[in-house]
């Protein structure tokens, strides 16, 4: 009797659970099945989540964009949310899953999409869109010019692939550029190959730092000097092991980042950050700042930031007096191998949440497919260094008029910002992109630490060596929470995140029944030695 009361109990905590996490899991929507038809009697009202670093232009663009495609389809408001950080987009989107409350359509990127793609059905799968007769890309039914999927740049479109399915569209892309003060690389007596090397760019690194008698720098006169800055070190981890054909992570969600290259590059940038000749922007500010001051002469940033770049710059954040005059060359980033180059593809790209309501995803789809049109997307990358994703933009007759006139001014077609661009479409088939899953924002996120953490040792005069950079791998590993399973030199497996609700609840459940019958067994056993 005492057994079946016990039994019973576990049955009944165990049917609550099971009602508990099927009602949480009901957040989760049923899966996206593309209308017959598009009501244009009803309204929708969609929410699009954008990007925005306070560049006016940028936000006048997304506005017309709006405006026309409201105008095109009167039944659809568009309220646009505008952020000033790619992170911040992140966790809003990560909070609002909880409850329910995610936008119709947002700008973010593929390592965040897996990170969202742990919610049930939460960002719709484009592929069966993408070709819809319909309403997929060039449709019949869709009332501007879309650009059919043979349209998109094929590398920038498989970027927004994760495992078999595409899961957004691109939007912009950019790489990393070198900008080089050539006019002090040739002072110092060199003169600049036709590809960069590592080699080459701490040699002239290191030959900047001599100074005169009164210890100014002899190649500014000035008391401030930092040839190489690096604004993005996760990317400067990423790129040269690709470079080296090492490992950083897979598709299968492994983590080879902690590797013997790794710890040759830490060594690298210990060994010129004590000379002074290097440092990051987390550590020391904006790279543009510095060349523009004639106070750094390699500096690497997004192509998207060239218009900040150079001492003839239309955006800048120091004082025109401080602003010195020199020549400015647009260079792919240092290579190991200058006759196998390799870059990162980065920018933007589109993805689109599930809805209960099959007919305001489908808004939402139009409204996304809508910036890929060549009025947004030329005039979009017209503001910084960015790419169009479409080869029908990139050929369009318009764009071509703008390359082709390159420095002709200062502003709209402000040279650095041109070659920027320039050099991505040069390089198109040399880009990669890192494996996406979920955790893999912060594998690499931990990359970039690992460089900032040994540049900020050395110039708090600690000694890099093997024993110091295996501490600060496993101080990395703990940090992105990457030291799970295994991890060594050889790897280590994805970070999977955390536990969802529901399994949290049935754990936590499974032993509040065992708590429970432990109690009745005690109760049971204190009654017999009565």
């Amino acid at each position: 009797m005492i057994m079946k009361k016990r039994i019973s109990i576990l049955i009944c905590l165990m049917l609550l659970v099971s009602s508990f996490t099927g009602c949480h899991g009901s957040k989760g929507s049923n899966a996206f099945d593309v209308p017959e038809s598009f009501d244009e009697s009803r309204s929708f009202e969609i929410t699009f989540w954008a990007k925005n670093d306070t560049n006016k232009t940028q936000t006048a663009i997304y506005n017309k964009a709006i405006e026309d495609f409201e105008a095109l389809y009167p039944n659809v408001k568009v309220n646009m949310r505008l952020y000033t950080d790619y992170g911040k987009i992140y966790n809003d989107v990560i909070t609002n899953i909880s409850t329910n409350t995610t936008p119709n359509v947002c700008i973010t990127y593929p390592d965040h999409i897996a990170t969202y793609l742990t919610g049930s059905n939460t960002v719709v799968p484009l592929d069966e869109l993408f070709t819809n007769e319909k309403y997929g890309l060039g449709g019949s039914e869709v009332k501007f010019d879309s650009p059919k999927v043979t349209e998109i740049v094929p590398e920038f479109l498989k970027e927004c692939k994760i495992g078999d399915t595409h899961y957004a569209l691109p939007y912009m892309r950019s790489t990393e550029a070198c900008y080089v003060n050539k006019t002090y690389v040739e002072k110092l007596g060199f003169t600049l190959p036709e590809t960069l090397t590592w080699d080459f760019v701490w040699e002239v690194s290191e030959a900047a730092m001599e100074k005169n008698a009164d210890g100014n720098f002899k190649i500014n006169g000035g008391q401030v000097l930092i040839p190489f800055i690096y604004k993005s070190t996760d990317n400067m981890m990423i790129q040269y092991l690709k470079q080296k054909d090492a490992g950083f992570s897979d598709d299968d969600g492994n983590i080879l980042l902690f590797n013997d290259e790794t710890k040759e590059l830490l060594k690298t940038v210990a060994a010129h950050t004590k000379n002074g000749a290097f440092s990051t922007f987390k550590i020391s500010g904006y790279p543009a700042n510095f060349l523009n001051a004639g106070q750094c002469i390699f500096a690497i940033d997004s192509t998207a930031g060239a218009t900040w770049m150079g001492s003839k710059a239309p955006l800048v954040d120091i004082a025109k007096e401080k602003i010195v005059d020199f020549e400015t060359e647009v260079m792919t980033i240092p290579q190991c191998d200058p006759n196998n180059p390799k870059m990162i593809s980065q920018g933007p790209s589109v993805c689109v949440f599930n809805k209960a309501d099959p007919e305001e995803v489908l808004a939402s789809w139009l409204f996304a497919q809508y910036l890929l049109t060549n009025d947004v997307q030329i005039a979009y990358s017209e503001t910084e260094g960015y790419v169009p994703v479409t080869l029908k933009a990139q050929n369009a007759p318009e764009y071509k008029e703008y390359l082709e006139a390159e420095g002709s001014d200062d502003n709209l077609h402000y040279d650095v910002k041109i070659k920027a661009a320039k050099l991505l479409m040069a390089n198109t088939e040399n880009t990669f992109v890192t494996s996406v899953f979920n955790g893999s924002a912060s594998v690499r996120d931990a990359g970039g630490q690992l460089i900032e953490n040994v540049t900020k040792a050395v110039r708090r005069k600690k000694t890099v060596d093997d024993k110091f950079i295996d501490s600060t791998y496993e101080e990395v590993k703990s940090l992105y929470h990457l030291d799970g399973q295994g991890g060594g030199a050889s790897g280590g497996k994805k970070n999977l995140g955390p536990l969802p609700f529901a399994s949290k609840a049935l754990i936590g459940t499974i032993i509040a029944a065992w708590i429970v019958i432990g109690f009745f067994e005690l109760k049971d056993k204190l009654k017999k030695e009565k």
